[in-house]
């Protein structure tokens, strides 16, 4: 029986010299890996009380869509600033090299909510942090946040460790 990882292609030198890539599309190509991904990330979600689903632009909405469908939950985006048409809050954080800016409508998420984040890739934490900032600004709960792989080097679980975190798949190396 095949495993996630077994799904996900590493691209060496992607996209620098050094860096081995951990490709998610080729999980999405294949209709036996996306659903494995999918049932093995709603293993992550047994027992979490929640309400709703987040998920960050954008593959955590490839993930995060299906979750909340087979869940019965309703699917928040959390997307990149200027792509919402109401009214918003935002969060910025750091890039490599500058910063990016999320954000959520201001109506999406009720105070009181219970919201699990996802997205496909946790590597610094930085965007779930900030998808985080927002869910609280507008009275939410962060339930707990799931991704399908874990870079475990780049400590992005250390940098979240107010919130429950789990993976699916975790590399060691960046």
């Amino acid at each position: 029986m095949k495993k996630v990882e077994d799904y996900i292609k590493s691209i060496p030198d992607f996209p620098q010299p050094g860096v081995l890539f951990r490709d998610v599309t080729s999980v999405l190509d294949d209709a036996e890996g996306f659903k494995l991904s999918i049932d093995e990330l709603n293993k992550l979600l047994e027992g979490v009380d929640y309400d709703l689903i987040a998920g960050v632009e954008s593959r955590g909405f490839l993930f995060g869509s299906p979750l909340a469908y087979i869940n019965n939950k309703a699917f928040v985006p959390v997307r990149k600033k200027g792509k919402l048409p109401r009214e918003t809050v935002e969060a910025s954080y750091d890039l490599e090299y500058g910063q990016a800016t999320i954000e959520i409508h201001k109506d999406a998420i009720k105070p009181g909510q219970k919201v699990v984040i996802i997205d496909d890739l946790i590597a610094t934490g930085g965007t779930c942090e900030a998808a985080a900032e927002l869910v609280e600004r507008l009275g939410g709960t962060v339930a707990k946040m799931i991704f399908l792989i874990e870079l475990e080097d780049l400590k992005g679980r250390e940098k979240l460790s107010k919130y429950e975190v789990g993976s699916v798949v975790t590399y060691k190396g960046k």
